[in-house]
This record gives C-alpha cells, sequence and structure tokens, in this order.
C-alpha cells in the first residue's frame, strides 16, 4: 500500500521551487517576507521529497500515474 499522490515532474517541480524559495529567503534581510519564504519553501522540498502532500490528500488529488496511464497495452495483457 503506498501513500504518494505526487507524480514525478510534480515532485521535481516543488524539489526545485522549494530550493529556490528556501535560497531566496536566505539571501533577503531577515524580516517577514524571507521568513513567509522560508516556510513555504521548506514545505514545497519537504513534500517534493517525500512525494505526499497534505492538500492533495484533502481535495482527493493524485498525480501519481496508474499503470493503464503509462502502458496503453497494460489492462488487455494484466487481465485475462
Amino acid at each position: 500500500m503506498t501513500f504518494l499522490n505526487e507524480g514525478n515532474s510534480d515532485r521535481i517541480v516543488r524539489m526545485l521551487g522549494g530550493m529556490l524559495l528556501l535560497g531566496t529567503a536566505w539571501t533577503v534581510s531577515l524580516n517577514a517576507f524571507a521568513i513567509v519564504l522560508f516556510a513555504i519553501g521548506g514545505i514545497m522540498l519537504a513534500t517534493g521529497i517525500v512525494g505526499w502532500c497534505p492538500a492533495y490528500t484533502v481535495f482527493g488529488i493524485s498525480t501519481v500515474k496508474t499503470p493503464a496511464e503509462c502502458c496503453r497495452n497494460w489492462e488487455t495483457e494484466h487481465h485475462r
């Protein structure tokens, strides 16, 4: 049983965006804006690494491709 609800491209975008926001927060002076950037960047990086997003779970969203979406013949080959 897996709890992943983020596909590979979604995870990559989240990790890159999180690192970008963390780097930006690190370079700006410490103020409320930097703290917000740091928090959002940390959350993005963490969810990208783990592969699970709590908001996706609440709304029933998943960007993980099922075998039928990846392989056109999966249904006919595996369900005989």
